[in-house]
């Protein structure tokens, strides 16, 4: 179980602190974390609601509101005067469902850092996404609790991406999608690899431009079925790495 909410949840000084999410998703966002990723076992008896309050550092209210948004989406059974326990489940509804990487020893909570954000055409060498000759494009720093793991270059088709405010941009793509464009990402196909660290790296990323790291390369498609986005990413195999469960 995590100690604490970490500090970098409020995003960087570049301005990601106004897309952070809400505390307590952040915080059923980790215990869905570490349910999928077997360090909470299926019937697994929940701390004290007060107890897990302290080590995250919130009030009662903030984690319950947290605890019942995993109840909402089957993580959790809470039973009247014995406490809260852990059910797995197929479809959380987690806005971290599709996100892969885990720390080396299991879980961590996924964080971002918008490194730039740009309306650009498709690259060449992607695969067919979308109707538009254009796309936004995304580069973030990934990070798992405070440990940065991938760099990440997300491409979202320009119609899919209608009504799209900057300022609006998340920790969480997906939840932005979901509620401010109304678009749901249902499935994925990933490409697992190798390749070279790119030239627009930074430096919290622990790897040099052009050192080998691993690579995923993913297609990604809406509620009816369509390709609207690609992406890719390079992430640091000292410190995570990517993991896909099957139920």
């Amino acid at each position: 179980m995590p100690g604490s909410v970490p500090d970098s949840a409020a995003g960087s000084a570049s301005g990601s602190e106004r897309g952070a999410l809400p505390t307590y998703l952040q915080i059923s966002e980790a215990v869905a974390r570490d349910i999928q990723s077997g360090r909470l076992l299926d019937g697994e008896k929940l701390p004290p609601e007060r107890v897990m309050a302290a080590q995250f550092g919130v009030a009662v209210g903030t984690l319950r509101k947290a605890l019942t948004r995993l109840e909402r989406h089957g993580q959790l059974r809470r039973v009247q005067g014995s406490g809260n326990y852990v059910r797995q489940a197929a479809n959380t509804g987690s806005v971290y469902a599709f996100f892969r990487l885990e720390l080396l020893q299991g879980g961590g909570l996924p964080r971002a850092r918008l490194l730039s954000l740009d309306l650009l055409p498709k690259p060449p060498d992607a695969p067919n996404f979308g109707a538009a000759p254009d796309a936004f494009r995304f580069r973030r720093l990934r990070l798992l609790d405070d440990t940065p793991v991938a760099l990440e270059e997300i491409w979202l088709d320009r119609v899919a991406a209608r009504g799209l405010n900057p300022d609006d941009v998340s920790e969480s793509l997906y939840h932005l999608y979901q509620t401010r464009l109304g678009l749901l990402i249902t499935r994925a196909e990933d490409r697992i690899g190798l390749a070279p660290v790119p030239d627009w790296r930074v430096d919290q990323f622990g790897l040099p431009t052009e050192s080998p790291a691993g690579y995923i390369e993913r297609i990604a498609f809406d509620q009816r079925n369509a390709p609207v986005e690609f992406s890719r990413n390079w992430f640091d195999t000292r410190v995570a790495r990517y993991v896909s469960r099957l139920k």
